[in-house]
């Protein structure tokens, strides 16, 4: 499940609110072992989701680099060649 969080500071254009909601999504389906909770927990699964996203967000916008931001083009062709090294796919 966690395959699916993806990096996502230092990035230009920024992460967008959907990123980050879908990372705290995976992030709190993995913790609590839940793919879609009960009823009875949606409401605490739905909160955790948007604390952890409100987080993130805080956490992107106050971290410092002084790195160049990545751009996500580049990023993913170097994750298809990785992974095409990795499981011998062209």
């Amino acid at each position: 499940m966690c395959r699916n969080i993806r990096t996502l500071y230092n990035f230009d254009p920024p992460a967008t609110n959907e990123e980050v909601h879908a990372a705290s999504l995976q992030y709190i389906r993995k913790i609590t072992g839940f793919n879609k909770p009960s009823k009875i927990n949606e409401e605490a699964f739905n909160q955790a989701i948007n604390e952890i996203a409100n987080v993130t967000r805080n956490l992107l916008n106050t971290l410092e680099t002084s790195a160049e931001p990545r751009n996500r083009e580049v990023e993913a062709e170097r994750a298809r060649i990785r992974a095409a090294k990795r499981f011998g796919t062209n």
